[in-house]
């Protein structure tokens, strides 16, 4: 509609002036075309219009022999003027768009370059990885994930910075850096969660007002070693981690001691305990931030991972996120107010058949 809008007003115009008395003129309709045009259509295109609609007030005129009248010079100057007005319009709004779009450009390389799409197979293991922003468009935000190949194992991280912007992605920078030069060194996963809450304790005396105050990170940690068929965790304070059986049996990894968030040791100190869990070949572990869990439909209804994916299997982390992501979507809509990190783990097993029966996870 928009495409033809312009042209529509011209040609009412014309047909307003044909059928309507001479006193009556259809210039303020020639003056809009321009103006339409302006905000959705190129600089040349908008010229068009312009020109057709001077063109148009001034051709009508002429076939009704009135061109020398008072009225005429005045209707065409407007009309002009405002074509020339609708072209500086359109310019403003052409460098906006370029600069929007240049904006979102270094947005999502930034945040490209602080939370990298890990690779698909680290460490024997197959990974998946999703970041599922609230607002299309935008790249910016506070979830985190990471995954760190080391001589303990492959250790990995979710995470969820309080806030939203560039504050919040510097907390995920430092958290992420924190963690990969931890994995490396720490011998133990508790290990690794006190180095993350000692950095974000030193990122805190940096910052001012409420983050001062309330900056906190929940993060769940887990370690799976190369050669025991576990998987260890540490969860501060974050939504509990899934663990997909290859039949389709699904277990919640509740931590036997709840902690606070990661950036809350003033509150208290305790320390952290891992929750061993068997892995066994051909399960994947699924780790994930609140915006999945905090994803409502129109009646209000949150969604629940554990209740849409109990009972259903999939080929691959792939496949699990895309029916994730998918699934979250027809429940909400289209619609989310908080932004969605999605992590997926599998442990292949040659027993495995190439291709498994996958079952929807939406009924």
């Amino acid at each position: 509609m928009v495409e033809i809008l312009p042209g529509l007003i011209i040609v009412a115009g014309i047909v307003l002036d044909q059928t309507t008395p001479t006193a009556i003129t259809a210039s303020p309709l020639y003056a809009a075309a321009p103006l339409v045009a302006a905000p959705f259509f190129s600089f040349l295109r908008t010229l068009v219009i312009g020109i057709l609609a001077t063109a148009a007030v001034v051709g009508l005129h002429f076939l009704n022999d009135t061109v020398d009248a008072v009225e005429t010079v005045t209707e065409s100057l407007t009309v002009f003027t405002v074509s020339v007005l609708a072209l500086a319009i359109n310019g403003v709004v052409r460098r906006s768009g370029e600069r929007l779009a240049s904006a979102r450009v270094i947005a999502e390389a930034a945040q490209r370059a602080v939370l990298p799409t890990p690779a698909a197979r680290i460490g024997g293991l197959h990974i998946a990885a999703r970041y599922e922003a609230a607002e299309e468009g935008a790249f910016i935000g506070g979830d985190l994930f990471a995954v760190q190949d080391t001589e303990y194992g492959v250790r990995l991280v979710v995470g969820d910075v309080r806030g939203k912007g560039m504050g919040a992605v510097e907390t995920v920078a430092v958290v992420i850096g924190a963690f990969r030069e931890a994995a490396e060194q720490e011998r133990s996963l508790e290990g690794v969660a006190q180095r993350l809450e000692r950095a974000l304790a030193r990122e805190g005396t940096r910052r001012d007002g409420i983050d001062l105050f309330e900056g906190f990170t929940t993060a769940v940690l887990a370690e799976i070693p190369h050669v025991e068929g576990m998987v260890r965790v540490v969860n501060r304070g974050h939504p509990e981690p899934l663990l997909l059986a290859p039949d389709g049996g699904l277990t919640v990894l509740s931590p036997a001691d709840p902690a606070l968030p990661l950036g809350m040791g003033e509150l208290g100190t305790w320390p952290d305990r891992a929750d061993e869990v068997p892995y066994e070949s051909g399960a994947t572990l699924l780790l994930y931030t609140d915006g999945l869990t905090e994803a409502r439909n129109a009646a209000g209804v949150f969604y629940n991972p554990r209740e849409r994916l109990a009972g259903r299997i999939f080929p691959g982390p792939d496949e699990l996120l895309d029916a994730i992501v998918g699934d979250v979507r027809l429940h909400t809509g289209g619609g989310s107010t908080d932004d969605m990190a999605l992590l997926a783990v599998s442990r292949p097993t040659p027993r495995q058949p190439e291709r498994r029966r996958t079952m929807p996870v939406v009924p």
